[in-house]
C-alpha cells in the first residue's frame, strides 16, 4: 500500500550530505564547519520543481498531436532560511567565500539534499532525495519590521523518493519486457 500520509512543513526536516567528489569536499567542509549535516535549521518555504521538455509531433491537417516525445528532465528548488551564518553562501560561492586569496580555478561545492516528512503521530514516513545540488542564486533580505531572511535557488542532478511505511520501503515494481 502507498504511503497516504498527509504532512504539513512542521513535519519536515532538511539534511545535506556531500558527494564523494572534488565538488562533495568542499562541501563537506563547509557543512561540518557550520554544524548543519543534521539538519540546515530554520528552514521555510522549501520548494522543489521538476520539469520535463515534452516534445510534441502534430501530423498535418490535425489539431492535437499524435505522439508525445520525452526530453530532457530539469531539477530545480528554492530554500528560504530565517538565519544567516554564512553557510549557504559559502555552499555556492566555496572556497573564495572564506579565502578571498584563492587562485581559479575552483570548484564549486555539490552536495545531496534530503527532506524528510515525518509525523511521529502516524506510521511511515517520506523522504525525497536531491542528488546532484548545487546552488545557483543566494538572496538576503533585511526588513525593516520582520525577520532577517536569505534564500537560494538551487539546480540538481536527479530526485528520487522514498516511501515508507513501518519498518519496509514501499513502490512500485517496473517489469521489463523481454528481459
Amino acid at each position: 500500500m502507498a504511503n497516504t500520509n498527509v504532512f504539513t512543513g512542521a513535519h519536515g526536516t532538511l539534511t545535506l550530505a556531500p558527494l564523494d567528489t572534488a565538488e562533495g569536499r568542499d562541501a563537506g567542509s563547509v557543512i561540518n564547519a557550520y554544524d548543519i549535516q543534521q539538519a540546515v535549521g530554520r528552514v521555510v518555504d522549501v520548494k522543489v520543481c521538476v520539469r520535463t521538455d515534452l516534445e510534441e509531433f502534430h501530423e498535418i491537417g490535425r489539431r492535437y498531436p499524435t505522439s508525445l516525445h520525452p526530453g530532457n528532465i530539469h531539477v530545480s528548488g528554492t530554500v528560504g532560511r530565517a538565519y544567516i551564518n554564512g553557510a549557504l553562501l559559502g555552499l555556492l560561492l566555496g572556497r573564495k567565500t572564506f579565502i578571498p586569496s584563492t587562485a581559479e580555478p575552483y570548484v564549486q561545492p555539490a552536495f545531496n539534499m534530503t527532506l524528510r516528512l515525518d509525523d511521529p503521530a502516524t506510521i511511515g514516513h517520506a523522504e525525497l532525495v536531491i542528488n546532484g545540488v548545487q546552488l545557483q542564486n543566494w538572496s538576503f533580505s533585511l526588513p525593516e519590521d520582520d525577520f532577517i531572511m536569505e534564500e537560494v535557488s538551487f539546480k540538481a542532478l536527479s530526485v528520487e523518493i522514498i516511501d515508507v511505511e513501518g519498518e519496509v520501503t514501499i513502490g512500485p515494481v517496473f517489469v521489463d519486457e523481454g528481459g
